[in-house]
C-alpha cells in the first residue's frame, strides 16, 4: 500500500471511533502548492527525533522539500541518511550554508587570508552539494569592515562573488545571499538590505550569484514586502519566512503571508520557501499548530 493512503486511511478509521481533532491531519495528506521546505527541529515534537523520520513524517503533512542550515557541520553519514531519505521519498533538498561568520569581517574586507578561508569553504561546499543533490548554498556575507568606506566593501564583496562564480558556474551551483537586519538579531552585519544585495547581484553578473529574500528579515529592516519583492524579483532565488515579532510561525505576528505568498505564487514562483522559526508553543501542541499554519497560507492554484 502506498505511504500515502495508508496515512489515509488511518486517519480516516480512527478519527471515526475516536473524534479528535487529529481528523484534521487527513487534509495535510496531500501535497501542499508552495514549495515550503521544513528545517529540523520545528516538528520534532510530533514526529520524533530521528532526522529521517521527520522528513518522512514531514511528507505525509505534504511537504515536499526539505532545507538544514548546519548541514555543513554533520557528518558525512548524516547528510547521506537525509540525502538518501529525501531523494527516496521523491523530495527536494533546498540550501545549506556553506560559509558563515556572525563575528568576522570577510567579503567587505581585504584582508587576504580571510577570503581564502571563504573560497575554501566555497570549494568543500561543492561536494556537498553534489552529495544532497541541490544547487543552492546559502553563502553569509560576514561583517562590516568599520574601517573602510562602504563603496570600497561593496567593491570588495564584488570581487569575492566573482570568484566565488567561477568556482560554482562549472557545477550549476547558485549561491544565494541573505540580508540580515541590524535592528533585532544581527547588528553590524555587512549585507542588511535587499537593494544592497540585488546591486550585488547584479554587479556579480552571475548565474551563480542570487538573492535569498527572508521575509522577516525584510520585514524587520525595511518593511514594503512586496514592492521591494517585485523589484528585486529577477536576482531572488531562494525565499524564507518566519513572522515578526519573535519569528515564529506565520499568523502569530504582523505579516499577511496569506497575501504575500499568494502575490508571490501569481508571479510564477515555484521554488524553494525555507522554514526557518520557531514554534509559538513548545511541544506537540506548538509543531501541529505550525503545521495547520502553513495549510492557512498555502497559495490557492490559479
Amino acid at each position: 500500500m502506498q505511504r500515502r493512503k495508508f496515512i489515509e486511511q488511518s486517519l480516516f478509521g480512527g478519527a471515526a471511533l475516536l473524534g479528535t481533532p487529529e481528523l484534521k491531519n487527513v487534509e495535510y495528506a496531500r501535497a501542499f502548492n508552495m514549495k515550503f521546505s521544513p528545517e529540523f527541529g520545528i516538528f520534532k515534537a510530533a514526529s520524533g527525533d530521528s532526522l529521517a523520520d521527520q522528513i518522512r513524517w514531514g511528507y505525509d503533512q505534504g511537504f515536499r522539500a526539505w532545507e538544514n542550515t548546519g548541514l555543513k557541520s554533520r557528518p558525512v553519514s548524516e547528510q547521506e541518511t537525509i540525502s538518501k531519505t529525501v531523494q527516496q521519498l521523491g523530495m527536494e533538498f533546498g540550501q545549506f550554508v556553506g560559509t558563515m561568520t556572525f563575528e568576522h569581517v570577510t567579503f567587505a574586507g581585504k584582508d587576504a587570508s580571510a577570503r581564502e578561508a571563504v573560497l575554501n569553504d566555497i570549494r568543500q561546499s561543492v561536494e556537498i552539494a553534489k552529495r544532497m543533490n541541490t544547487k543552492f548554498v546559502h553563502n553569509v556575507l560576514g561583517m562590516s569592515d568599520k574601517k573602510l568606506p562602504y563603496d570600497f566593501q561593496m567593491a570588495n564583496a564584488i570581487e569575492l562573488l566573482k570568484r566565488i562564480a567561477e568556482i560554482y558556474e562549472p557545477h550549476g551551483i547558485i549561491m544565494v545571499m541573505e540580508s540580515m537586519n541590524h535592528k533585532t538579531d544581527h547588528p553590524g552585519m555587512f549585507l542588511h538590505t535587499i537593494p544592497q544585495a540585488y546591486a550585488l547581484a547584479k554587479a556579480a553578473g552571475s548565474p551563480s550569484i542570487k538573492v535569498l529574500f527572508d521575509f522577516y528579515h525584510v520585514q524587520i529592516e525595511e518593511g514594503n514586502l512586496l514592492k521591494t519583492l517585485d523589484y528585486a524579483y529577477d536576482e531572488i532565488a531562494y525565499y524564507q519566512l518566519a513572522d515578526n515579532p519573535g519569528r515564529t510561525e506565520p499568523t502569530t505576528g504582523e505579516i499577511n503571508y496569506v497575501n504575500v505568498l499568494q502575490h508571490l505564487y501569481n508571479k510564477g514562483y515555484r521554488g524553494f520557501m525555507g522554514l526557518e522559526h520557531r514554534t509559538k508553543k513548545p511541544g506537540r501542541e506548538g509543531a501541529l499548530a505550525a503545521l495547520e499554519a502553513y495549510r492557512a497560507i498555502d497559495p490557492k492554484p490559479l
